[in-house]
């Protein structure tokens, strides 16, 4: 039930700057036609005078609110409180502690977090020493750390690509403008190459809105969960610690003994005179 919840926050996350940028853009054709001022402000930025550089430019915008949309859910999806709950933590080491074993291993085999995943493949190893234990950790760490890192990779992939695309309008709109300088047999007039090149310039400007923020997120969340995913397995490792060859197993916790109350002074007997 909670991954459903996070996976229909994640697409209205992706799909909420998505309509946002859509519904401008009826406003940003009738914001172009308010004034001569307000029409070069919008021409700009994203009303290029040729069909396929404004397709392109759209492209881009778009791209750049799928990349804000799923940057944000990934924010939230690898959280620490998300990666390394602590309520995990400390129910594992209740329950190890009370020497309910059986019911760890449940707990941690139901546990979707990387925490829980990781102790959970050290303890189906415990019958075969603290050692297979500890490569269990290993193995099921760079293992998940795989998987978590995997959907942040399109990130980077976005990032990669937006420039070319951009590169690609860049060139189209310089191949319109030399175009033009040809069929003008040299004398172009200004304003027929300002079309080209705006379009030129446009597309380059697009291509980097979206590369530079995906890219820096990408680094920003690489870096993160590589550190949650290596303290993570440092704490598997504390949890499984007392299963380490000659160290005290883990043992149920004392019940709380009452304090002895003092015993009351008996008032001695006076000595009878005989």
């Amino acid at each position: 039930m909670n991954n459903i919840k996070r996976d229909n926050f994640i697409g209205k996350s992706i799909i909420l700057p998505a309509v946002l940028i859509g519904a401008l853009l009826p406003g940003s054709f009738a914001f172009a036609q308010t004034g001569e001022e307000s029409t070069s402000v919008a021409q700009m930025f994203l009303l290029p005078d040729d069909f396929l550089g404004l397709l392109i430019t759209w492209l881009l915008v778009l791209l750049s609110a799928l990349s804000i949309g799923y940057t944000l859910s990934l924010f939230l999806r690898y959280r620490r409180t998300v990666l390394l709950p602590e309520t995990t933590q400390k129910k594992v080491t209740d329950l190890l502690l009370g020497r309910r074993f059986h019911e760890a291993v449940e707990f941690a085999a139901k546990d979707g977090s990387f925490l829980g995943r990781i102790i959970s493949a050290a303890l189906n190893e415990a019958g075969h020493g603290f050692g297979a234990m500890e490569r269990a950790i290993e193995e099921a760490g760079d293992s998940q750390t795989t998987k978590v890192l995997r959907p942040i990779e399109y990130l980077n992939v976005l990032g990669n690509i937006a420039p070319m695309i951009g590169l690609f309008g860049t060139v189209y709109g310089m191949i319109v403008a030399f175009d033009k300088l040809q069929a003008s047999g040299g004398k172009p007039d200004p304003a027929e190459l300002a079309g080209g090149i705006s379009t030129a310039m446009i597309t380059t400007f697009w291509g980097l809105v979206v590369a530079i923020p995906a890219l820096a997120s990408y680094a920003l969340m690489r870096n993160k969960i590589d550190a949650l995913t290596s303290e993570g397995m440092l704490i598997a490792e504390q949890i499984i610690a007392p299963f380490k060859p000659g160290l005290p197993k883990p043992q149920a916790k004392p019940a709380p003994q009452p304090h002895p109350q003092p015993e009351a002074d008996t008032p001695k007997a006076d000595n009878q005179e005989s």
